[in-house]
């Protein structure tokens, strides 16, 4: 599955949101809410930033692994693989990274 194919995944289920810009970052496309980052794309799964708050319940989800892009763990950002967030719901993934996000100051 492309990079574009998921992003494309991702403008659907954020049209309705309104703060939303795109950036390309990470080798792959990267949503923002008022500036900061929310989601985005990788190869075959979605990252979303849920924050370290919300990481247990993140972890807790199928198709969920800790976010690792430079070889280390990064706190408060999960990995998702495509056809489990899709089953579980996209909008859930978004509704649960939007929680912390949507706390943050617009930059």
């Amino acid at each position: 599955m492309s990079h574009e194919h998921t992003a494309d995944l991702l403008r659907a289920a954020l049209m309705d949101r309104t703060g939303i810009t795109e950036k390309k970052m990470f080798g792959g496309v990267c949503f923002l809410l008022n500036g900061n980052m929310l989601c985005g794309t990788g190869e075959d799964r979605f990252m979303f930033r849920v924050g370290k708050e919300n990481e247990a319940e993140a972890m807790a989800r199928p198709g969920a692994k800790p976010m690792d892009f430079t070889g280390r763990k990064m706190g408060g950002f999960v990995y998702v693989d495509v056809d489990a967030a899709q089953d579980t719901g996209l909008k859930s993934w978004i509704d649960l990274s939007a929680r912390f996000v949507g706390s943050l100051p617009p930059k």
